[in-house]
This record gives structure tokens, sequence and C-alpha cells, in this order.
């Protein structure tokens, strides 16, 4: 069965000179969670980026391999129609608009339903999952906490009916229970609505709490991927993301054991 998202190969590179991402191949099943691990630098959101469509907004481009949405190529898609198609991609750093209410927030996020009776529904449904958007409603979003503004960019994103989600840093700058609460929140709405997410995250032990499938990656490239309940064992994962042994600075080429494997190609 043909995964929901599936990116085989793929590089990309920015201003014609700088290549970052260099051969990267990942697929996600639907209903699935999975979840990119990688520190700064890896490629991660140039992932996420290449995959809604919005390399080009920062002069990047998809210059080999594919990327393929339900069978569907889409790397040479322009972003709104890839909105259209299904992919909804909520950015790191809380990019609310700050002198519109919160209710006016989910509007903007809903704006490709025709209906005005879906609108509704759409914005209860939001309500329901955030109980604490509904109370904040006329607010504007620009004077509401840092975590009720998380919440309200993922609310924003669910009132644009994606089958596919990416979810960039939803834990960056937040206090640990408020990430606690997100985390539930972002697991219940994949359980209830069925929705496939596609997740980076820096806290490796979140992400993998939540996770189907988790891929690592370093420099450009996946050098690991398995079942999330399997990495979360793996000894070189705890090492190098889990902090629960003696950490250093250390790549996975130094791990005399590991052998990259191809995945996907055609």
């Amino acid at each position: 069965m043909e995964p929901l998202l599936l990116v085989n190969n793929i590089e990309v590179i920015y201003h014609n000179v700088i290549l970052v991402l260099k051969g990267m191949s990942l697929q996600v099943a639907e209903g699935q969670i999975v979840t990119i691990l990688g520190n700064n630098g890896a490629g991660k959101t140039t992932t996420l980026k290449a995959i809604s469509g919005l390399l080009s907004s920062e002069n990047g481009k998809v210059t080999d391999g594919f990327i393929n949405f339900r069978g569907e190529r889409i790397d040479k898609t322009s972003p709104e129609k890839i909105v259209r198609k299904g992919i909804f991609q909520v950015m790191e750093g809380r990019r609310v608009f700050g002198d519109l209410s919160v209710e006016e927030n989910l509007v903007v996020g809903g704006h490709t339903n025709k209906s005005t009776r879906k609108m509704k529904e759409d914005i209860e449904k939001v309500y329901h999952y955030f109980p604490r958007l509904a109370q904040r409603k006329e607010t504007l979003a620009g004077y509401i906490s840092g975590g009720e503004q998380q919440m309200l960019v993922i609310g924003r994103g669910l009132m644009a009916q994606p089958k596919l989600m990416l979810l960039d840093e939803p834990s960056m700058g937040l206090s640990p229970l408020l990430v606690a609460e997100i985390f539930e929140i972002i697991k219940k709405i994949n359980k209830e609505e069925g929705m496939t997410i596609l997740l980076v995250e820096q806290n490796a032990r979140l992400a993998l709490s939540i996770a189907d499938h988790g891929y690592v990656m370093e420099n450009g490239r996946i050098v690991l991927d398995d079942e999330a309940s399997k990495l979360e064992q793996n000894a070189d994962i705890q090492e190098f993301y889990l902090g629960l042994t003696e950490v250093g600075k250390k790549s996975y080429r130094d791990v005399k054991h590991y052998k990259r494997r191809k995945r996907w190609l055609t």
C-alpha cells in the first residue's frame, strides 16, 4: 500500500549554491504520527518546507528526487495548491496575526471553507481541543500567552482541514507543563480525527513518546529510522538525543556498528 507521503531521495539547494538536503528519503503512512529528530542545522525544517512548497519563499528548490502526496507528485507545485491538496505546515515561532482576535485568526485558517456553517463547526472543533482559546476568542492574538499562541497556530492549521499536518518545533520556548499539554492534544487530534502528522522536534523523548515512527537526520541525510518505541530503546539514540549516557559531540559516523541503508530508491 502506497504511503500518504513519500519523499524520495531529494536534494535541496538554496540560492543555487548551498546544498542542504543530500538525498533525503522518508515516508509517512496515513493516520500515523511520524517524527524527525536531529540537531540544529540537520535539515529538518528544510524538509518540511520542501513538502509544503515554502522553499520558494527563501530562494530554495528541490533539484533532485521527488515528493509524492497521495500518489501525486507535488515538489513542483505552488504552496497554495499544496494546501488545497491537504497539507498544512505550522511554522515554528508561533506566527499569529497579532492584530486580529483569536477567533479571527481561526477564520483566516479556514478561508478555503466555502460554507459558513462548516466554518462555525470547525471553530467549535478547535475550541473542543483547546478550551483556553474559547475563553480568549475575543482577545487580540498578540496579547495571549506563548502557550496559547502555540495552541492557536495548531488550531488555525486544523481549520484548513488538512490530511497531513506538518508541525515544526511546537515545544519551542514553552514551559514543560505547557509542552506536555500541547503534545497530549496533538496525540488526541491524531487519534480522534485520524489526522496524519509529521512532527519536527528537538525534544526527542517527548516526540518519540507520541510517534509511531521516527527518523534521525544529520547533515541533510537520514541516518537512522525505526519504530518510535524501538528508537527509544536504541543505545545510540539514548546517548545522543535522550541524554541517558555520557553526552559528547559525536556523529553516527563514529558508531562502528551503524550501516547506512538505501531506502525507497527508484
